[in-house]
């Protein structure tokens, strides 16, 4: 469905299957359309921008957990290709009223939302709802639609007002990383209501379903058979199971708080454990999952005097340890936070940045007139002011990168956790770990739990431990993956960061990163298929889902080069905008120990394995032999390549 929101028209335009064929659907055809309709001279906020809503290629089938939304368009933050995922029940809604994507064009003179009722769609009027919470947003639609069962994605006062990190919110989850939520209030939608009640086809339904009972079959087996020797959240299966698991040990004791800096190893005594328990059991109503799962990886949260919200991962932790305060607050101001529409994993980031710089004195009382003398109340004071752009918070709003270049006086020092201008995971380590550089560094999904899963964290400590896990081990796609972690010590010569080895290091990540490439075009959670430790989703059962699904002929070679081919138009239209290795790095102080030979050889090597040169553009040859001439074609025309496919003879560098 194409909709011009400056013209006020709506098209349908029937999805080409050649490109289902080439790029499966979800992120890969996402990418295919950015590439073609939205050149790099466009800017994030420009009416040419393109913000598209995309159901996966599974999603609606029967298949557990393909619920996944990818949402995709460019960055205010990054300045390149975002794209997020939401899961919960939208994308299947979408396809149940016949569509495949939602691609939204232009800008509206007035504030609307989008009702899509099946062939019934309509531009609506939605002042009334302007400055209305997210989630409320949500729940005064469907009473106006007098359609309880719609599905609504909308944006809080964060997504107005184009805060850099501002969220789409969407029942049971939302899509956060990149700022699409900004986009989406910069063209003036506040809201896409869907409600379908039409019928999915299959090629092959008989097989489809026993694929399908076979997967239920594996959680069952897994649920009831946890992975010893791991975190309680890879234990098992689903998006990391924060919401059931009480012991926060590992993440409050290696997760970094405050401004990403403080790391506190002797936090979690009994009495904590205790404290959090009760809290936790206080406030979670009920564990919750989202379409056609049982995997209850989410939980509606209720605290008191406060309207309930959903939560889910490591959000739970987020504002908690950025504020060196308790879980109570967190999820209370994690329930403002969620109205307003803002990501999880960068604002309290941002808020602990300018109390940093606050006491630092790189901010003053001049800067922040009003603020609170109190810890908690100083994070809701900030809060507020980021999501109206008032003030301080204007500046903040911008997310810690562009913040710190508009304060000045060394602000720049205390941005320091940011990977393409994007803020990670406060996740800082020790030693150097070779597979994880790699995937902090080159990957574009700015979020390293949707790159990493599927190949264990660390070495178990004994050969006979290793022995026990490689025995079931059927997800890997060659044998040589189990003899790699066999032989992974966690002292001596087989030991980070020079084991795994260069090669080996290139193979596994690509190898991860292939599997959650699969997932965002099949439209599959992560946590059945790529995060987990042995998901009942694979390389080798997935062919067979998308050949009775729809009755394209596949095989593992085949969806691996598709993968290859989408994840690889990704980093083209990076470079277009003009992503180069300098910017391929992970935050400066991210582990203690560094080795600087050992980096550049791992990105030289993973490089030539991904066939890109040495300024991390894909070859020429690479894009042609992926049926990508048209991209090698710009590429020659723009200069950004040559035909010897060296180094690029022009590089077109970002603003720093």
């Amino acid at each position: 469905m194409e909709i011009d929101l400056t013209r006020g028209s709506i098209e349908r335009v029937e999805t080409d299957p050649r490109d289902t064929e080439l790029y499966l659907g979800g992120l890969g055809t996402n990418a295919k359309i950015l590439w073609d309709r939205v050149p790099p001279e466009v800017d994030p906020f420009s009416p040419d921008n393109l913000l598209i809503f995309s159901a996966g290629l599974l999603c609606g089938t029967p298949a557990t957990g393909s619920t996944r939304t990818i949402v995709s368009t460019i960055s205010p933050q990054t300045k390149l290709m975002a794209f997020s995922m939401m899961g919960g029940f939208w994308a299947p809604e979408l396809k149940y009223a016949g569509y495949d994507k939602v691609i939204l064009r232009g800008k509206s003179p007035d504030l609307v939302y989008l009702w899509i009722h099946n062939d019934k769609v309509e531009i609506r009027d939605a002042s009334h709802l302007r400055g209305k919470g997210a989630v409320e947003t949500e729940a005064l639609i469907k009473k106006e639609l007098n359609q309880p069962k719609a599905q609504v994605a909308s944006i809080g006062m964060a997504g107005e007002n184009r805060v850099f990190f501002a969220s789409i919110e969407q029942g049971r989850s939302s899509a956060s990383r990149g700022g699409i939520g900004a986009v989406m209030g910069d063209k003036g939608v506040k809201a896409i209501a869907v409600r379908g009640t039409r019928d999915i086809h299959l090629a092959k339904p008989a097989e489809f379903m026993e694929l399908c009972n076979e997967v239920l079959e594996y959680i069952k087996f897994r649920n009831e058979n946890p992975i010893p020797g791991v975190m309680p959240i890879l234990a098992g299966l689903g998006s990391p199971q924060e919401m059931a698991v009480h012991d926060e040990k590992w993440h409050t004791e290696n997760f970094m708080w405050g401004n990403s800096r403080v790391r506190r190893k002797d936090f979690w005594t009994e009495e904590i454990a205790n404290q959090w328990t009760e809290t936790m059991h206080k406030a979670r109503v009920r564990l919750i999952s989202c379409y056609n799962c049982p995997m209850t990886c989410g939980a509606t949260i209720s605290m008191p005097g406060q309207s309930s919200y959903m939560m889910k991962c490591f959000s739970k932790l987020t504002y908690t340890m950025a504020a060196f305060s308790d879980l109570d607050f967190g999820l209370r101001i994690a329930q403002r936070a969620t109205e307003y529409g803002v990501d999880g994993f960068s604002t309290p980031q941002v808020m602990a940045f300018a109390l940093e710089l606050y006491e630092n004195g790189i901010l003053t009382d001049d800067d922040m007139p009003g603020l609170p003398a109190g810890n908690e109340d100083r994070f809701y004071w900030l809060l507020d002011r980021i999501v109206r752009r008032e003030g301080i918070g204007d500046i903040l709003a911008d997310g810690t990168y562009w913040a710190a270049q508009r304060i000045g006086k060394g602000a720049d020092a205390y941005a320091h956790n940011n990977i393409k201008k994007h803020e990670q995971l406060p996740l800082k380590l020790s030693m150097l770990n070779p597979i994880y550089f790699l995937m902090y560094a080159t990957g574009e999904k700015m979020n390293i739990t949707q790159i990493e899963g599927q190949f264990p964290q660390a070495p178990f400590p004994k050969r006979e431990q290793r022995e026990e896990f490689v025995k079931d081990w059927i997800q890997v796609p060659d044998e040589r993956f189990k003899q790699y972690f066999l032989d992974w010590e966690l002292r001596g010569e087989n030991s980070i960061p020079y084991y795994p080895t260069v090669e080996m290091c290139c193979d596994i990540v690509d190898w991860q990163e292939r599997m959650h490439y699969i997932d965002d075009g099949l439209g599959m959670c992560a946590g059945l298929s790529s995060f987990p430790l042995k998901p009942p989703y694979h390389i080798h059962n997935y062919p067979k889902f998308i050949a009775s699904g729809t009755g394209i002929e596949m095989d593992e070679d085949k969806l691996s080069k598709a993968a290859k081919r989408y994840r690889t138009l990704v980093r083209a239209i990076n470079i277009r905008r003009g992503l180069r290795r300098k910017d391929d790095r992970p935050p400066e102080n991210h582990w203690k120990k560094r080795f600087p030979e050992l980096e550049q050889k791992l990105l030289d090597a993973y490089y030539e394995f991904k066939g890109w040169n040495n300024d991390a553009i894909p070859k020429a040859t690479t894009l042609r032999d992926l049926d990508l001439d048209y991209v090698a074609e710009d590429f020659i025309g723009r200069g950004i390549l040559t035909e010897d496919e060296n180094a690029s003879s022009k590089t077109a560098l970002r603003e720093q």
